[in-house]
């Protein structure tokens, strides 16, 4: 089961999406957890009928799970991830069309709209655009196109079950392998195992998509015409979108726009170039860093009209070559000027001779903590930020250290203690001097808890998305925007506008400018949830 905020989230997400009936299935999942079909049937206290309509529309876009047990049978369980996903099916179009032009949009858009479909399924519903042959290739190319960049990935049989439970069953096999009293390292080792197990089933049950078929060479003669095979997408396979390969390029757009924050345009372009260089096989946001490249790959993916000299104070009048600027970049993208752990830790990149790879692991952890601290002082001032600093540099501290290190009187930096451990971004240690755990007799240290402290902020950011949605539907409803909103529904005023009032086109115009604040608003706040939740799981095993 989810916490209360991100199942609230999940509810008006499908509430949204599918309609109040759906709905109600879809929160009685995330109230109860699992449950098996006759039990969501009582406690929805909906038709039979309906529920199953509404279970099959959740399987069909991949936002139910189910798992057979020994007690109750089969039982069905909502996919928190995939709900949450749809808040960024907006930003995916977007990105399918500046990779494969409109065609690619639309034929993302369809199946974001339909959950999965096989590609005689994509055909035909854009029959409508395929007004010649020169259109049907052009959208037969941009969906093999998709389908080989991994943009989408087949829908298998192991998709639609819950991992949790694999995952479980191979973790007590490998346990019982193990003989005598298990240590922690072979219960680590065994879950390692396991997930690794888990994660070649799901990537060997991929690899379908793709099949060879044979054409003929029509540059031979016909005499001596031989047959070529070229790969094809299999008709026969339903596809979905596969969000964690869109997630990358997202990841990627971040790492750049904080390359830009910290340096210059030419910083940003240069860490663009060297992602460019290695997009292909970026699959996983796991990746602790990207594949190696060479600098003479990243020189030709560097944009023609960018001129690195720019970002440089030259000593002398004569441009050094485009290779030495770069090498000069990527030195400054490594810190290879400061080798100590604190320079390490704000590199973007390493250098391995004439490879460079980009270090995600690295990038996550700064970005998280930058999520932190940007929360810590809007909520409570930039001395907690110090408190907090101070803390994940040195580790526990009581707060006589916090005050003496930290440069700050007992009374200003108690309450600010209280305050962030009452927010959860800080945690206390208890260390009695005896047995009997005397609070005169025993130690009060403080640290900084990340796993916890990400893990609220993200409840806290489920909880904003949440706000903003219920906001804007507050607004859509006021009776004078809603009568607004119906009457531009019309046929006759959609193809003129003109036949709205002036104080109807003044209520429709402030309605959009608050809708345009409200969707900027909900991107800022899912870039940090992508930031905390997304970009790797890295950030937490700080030491």
């Amino acid at each position: 089961m989810t916490d209360a905020n991100t199942a609230r989230l999940c509810e008006r997400i499908i509430r949204t999406d599918f309609g109040p009936l759906t709905g109600t299935v879809a929160s009685v999942l995330l109230q109860r957890g699992r449950l098996p079909l006759p039990h969501i049937v009582r406690y929805a206290k909906l038709k039979p009928r309906t529920v199953r309509g509404a279970v099959l529309v959740l399987v069909q876009h991949n936002l139910l799970w189910h798992a057979e047990t020994d007690l109750e049978g089969v039982v069905l369980e909502i996919n928190v991830e995939e709900c949450l996903m749809r808040l960024r099916y907006g930003r995916y179009v977007w990105q399918a069309e500046q990779l494969f032009q409109s065609a690619g949009a639309e034929i993302v858009q369809l199946i974001l709209d339909h959950g999965k479909l096989r590609p005689p399924e994509i055909m035909s519903h854009l029959s409508a655009s395929l007004v010649s042959d020169k259109a049907s290739s052009r959208y037969s190319q941009a969906l093999r196109a998709l389908v080989k960049g991994k943009y989408l990935k087949p829908s298998t049989l192991l998709s639609h079950q819950s991992p949790r439970d694999k995952r479980i069953k191979y973790e007590a096999e490998e346990k019982a392998k193990i003989s005598g009293f298990p240590t922690a390292k072979q219960l680590r080792e065994a879950k390692e195992t396991a997930e690794a197990r888990l994660k070649r089933e799901e990537e060997e049950a991929e690899q379908v998509g793709m099949k060879r078929k044979a054409k003929d060479d029509l540059n031979q003669k016909s005499s001596k015409r031989k047959a070529v095979e070229e790969d094809v997408v299999d008709d026969d396979v339903y596809f979905r979108v596969n969000c964690e390969r869109f997630n990358t390029l997202i990841r990627n757009q971040i790492i750049e726009d904080a390359a830009k924050e910290k340096y210059n345009e030419s910083a940003a372009s240069v860490i663009r170039a060297i992602l460019k260089a290695t997009e292909s096989k970026q699959l996983h946001l796991s990746d602790a860093r990207s594949d190696p490249t060479s600098l003479g790959d990243v020189a030709e993916r560097l944009p023609k009209d960018i001129d690195l000299s720019e970002g440089f104070v030259l000593s002398s009048s004569k441009t050094p070559s485009e290779m030495t600027l770069l090498k000069d970049y990527c030195g400054i993208l490594a810190s290879a000027d400061n080798p100590t752990p604190a320079g390490q830790a704000d590199a973007f990149i390493s250098l391995n001779g004439s490879k460079v790879q980009v270090e995600f692991e690295i990038i996550s952890k700064r970005l998280k903590r930058r999520v932190l601290e940007a929360v810590a002082r809007e909520r409570f001032g930039d001395a907690a930020v110090r408190i907090i600093r101070l803390l994940l540099q040195t580790g526990k501290m009581d707060e006589k250290q916090i005050s003496k290190i930290g440069m700050m009187s007992p009374k200003e930096s108690r309450p600010l203690l209280s305050s962030l451990s009452a927010e959860s971004l800080i945690s206390i240690q208890e260390v009695p001097k005896s047995a009997d755990r005397n609070p005169a007799r025993t130690f009060y240290l403080w640290y900084v808890d990340l796993p916890k402290t990400y893990a609220v902020l993200q409840s806290s950011l489920y909880k904003t998305l949440y706000n903003i949605a219920s906001r804007r539907q507050a607004e859509e409803e006021e009776p004078v925007v809603k009568a607004v909103l119906e009457k531009r529904q019309r046929t006759d005023v959609m193809q003129n506008e003109e036949l709205l009032t002036r104080n109807e086109r003044e209520i429709l115009a402030q309605w959009q400018k608050k809708r345009e604040k409200l969707t900027v608003l909900e991107q800022r706040v899912e870039e940090g949830v992508f930031i905390l939740r997304d970009f790797g799981s890295h950030g937490i095993k700080d030491e």
